[in-house]
């Protein structure tokens, strides 16, 4: 968990409140939980938090940045041998964040508030516009890393929009996925052959087992004392 690597001086201040805060976002939520519970929960004082990050907002930042690289490492490890598609890949890693976010309240509140504060989108933007271009640049190959900012501002939109509507009987996790599908790849100049290819190709995995498999690993990496 690269994230909690630290060394040098506060290094294990820094660990303990990364560690609370993991565990307080998915016990209580983004909002609910507040700079003073972090605080207690890492056994730290609140003036040790705010000068180790200068805000939990920073603090989110800093996790939604190793959610989204172990996103990718999974969705990678998972298509070992499958296929090297990179298209397939996209569509296959935005299908998992769709479970992942499905599973739990606090996640999907979690996810809401990371594509909507200042620091924790453009750590996003940032991460995810570098990812586009590995992806779709033979696709695409006249368009430039400004190009692919600018697009991933389209497609972070479409993906906050989807992430915040819960499925129901008739919005279910299917159609979700084959709808978030069809509007990103259209930004992305994919065939309309391709498309169906993809939602045919994501549609084989079972990603609510995934997702849970996903976030179990993740919570058993999280010291519980």
């Amino acid at each position: 968990m690269a994230i909690f690597d630290y060394t040098g001086k506060h290094a294990e201040e820094r660990k303990r409140l990364l560690y609370a805060a993991a565990k307080l976002f998915l016990e209580r939520g983004y909002q609910l939980t507040t700079v003073k519970a972090l605080a207690a929960e890492a056994n730290a004082d609140v003036n040790i938090l705010m000068r180790t990050f200068g805000s939990k907002e920073n603090v989110l930042a800093v996790l939604v940045k190793y959610v989204l690289e172990s996103q990718f490492a999974y969705t990678a490890e998972l298509l070992k041998g499958k296929t090297e598609d990179k298209i397939l890949f996209y569509a296959a890693e935005t299908a998992l964040q769709l479970h992942i976010v499905e599973s739990n309240a606090h996640l999907r509140e979690l996810y809401a508030a990371a594509y909507s504060l200042p620091n924790t989108t453009e750590i996003i933007q940032q991460t995810i516009t570098h990812k586009l271009e590995d992806i779709f640049k033979d696709h695409l190959p006249h368009l430039e890393t400004k190009d692919f900012y600018e697009l991933e501002i389209a497609s972070g939109g479409i993906m906050r929009g989807f992430m915040t509507i819960p499925c129901d009987m008739y919005f279910t996790m299917e159609r979700k996925i084959a709808r978030f599908l069809e509007t990103t790849f259209l930004i992305y100049r994919v065939s309309d052959k391709k498309i169906k290819e993809a939602i045919e190709f994501v549609s084989q995995f079972d990603f609510k087992k995934i997702a849970d498999d996903v976030i179990k690993s993740m919570l058993e990496k999280i010291p519980q004392n």
